[in-house]
Order: structure tokens, then sequence, then C-alpha cells
């Protein structure tokens, strides 16, 4: 089956059995390894994508699902920004230490984007729901709600990259 869908900004296609997963798509035909595969039950989060810009597992998504919409990866999570910057919820995954093994980092990084499209300005409640099916088991989500709440207060302007975390 031919697929043509927009890649982390640039249109791409592929042949693919009407079973693949996104995942495995990414992964195994456009070498997008930063989604990781954790747990293959979507459970644990790690292969979180961006889908017309709503977190989405693509682990229990289909290929062909992507068919003429937005993916968004870790990868491509900067692309439309200068070279070598990192996207604000990067930068402040960073600079809150909000990782250890970094496995689980790409999928958190992605729900927190998703989350604060919907949610600029979130609760503690609010970033405890939006993270919900994203698992780590190093660092006890504190960093990670810490880093939330910095990416979220440098995307409103209220405060620059660097500033938030002192």
């Amino acid at each position: 089956m031919k697929l043509s869908f927009d890649l982390n900004g640039t249109t791409r296609s592929a042949d693919v059995e009407p079973r693949t997963l996104l995942a495995h798509l990414l992964r195994e035909q456009f070498g997008l390894t930063g989604t990781h595969i954790g747990c293959d039950t979507s459970q644990c989060g790690c292969c979180t994508v961006l889908l017309d810009g709503v977190a989405v597992k693509s682990c229990s998504l289909l290929a062909v699902q992507a068919q003429g919409r937005a993916v968004t990866t870790i990868e491509g999570l900067a692309a439309k920004l200068p070279a070598g910057e990192l996207h604000p919820v990067q930068v402040a995954f960073t600079e809150c230490h909000a990782l250890q093994c970094g496995f689980c980092t790409p999928g958190m990084v992605m729900a927190t984007v998703s989350l604060l499209r919907d949610q600029p300005q979130p609760s503690d409640a609010q970033i405890e729901q939006g993270l919900a099916g994203n698992l780590c088991r190093c660092t006890g989500y504190i960093n990670i709600a810490k880093a939330v709440r910095q990416a979220a207060q440098v995307m409103r302007g209220s405060v620059a990259a660097g500033e938030a975390a002192r």
C-alpha cells in the first residue's frame, strides 16, 4: 500500500503493509530512532509522536492512519527553528534535569508539547493528566513536572529560557 504524509515538515511516501505500525515505519524505513519502542502494548508512551499536533502512541497506530496527515517526531520538533536550536520543551527538560536514562524522554517531550498546545498555563493536575500514559522508571516525575512548568513559562513569553531554571 502506498502511503504519503508530512513527516517533520517534509512530504514523504512509503510502501507499507496494511498492518505496519507507525512506530515501525518511522524507525525502520525512515531511520527516526528517537521514537522508542518500550512495551509493545501502548502502556509506556515512549513511542509518542504528534499526529496533526496531538500526542499519539505510534506503537498502537497503523501507519496507514497517517495518510495525508502531519507526523512530528522528536527529531522534527526543532525542524522549524534555526539550526542548532532546541524546542523550548527540550531546553526545559535539559535545564530541569528531567531525565536520567533518557529512554522515556522523547515520549515525555512530545506529550508535553501537545499538552502545552492545548493548555498553555497548565495546573499541576493538568500536567499529571497530560503526561498520564507516559511512564518513567527513573526520575520520580518531580523534575519532569518542573520542566513542563518551565517550558510553559518560556513558551508564553513570561520568562526567557535559562531564567526559569533559576
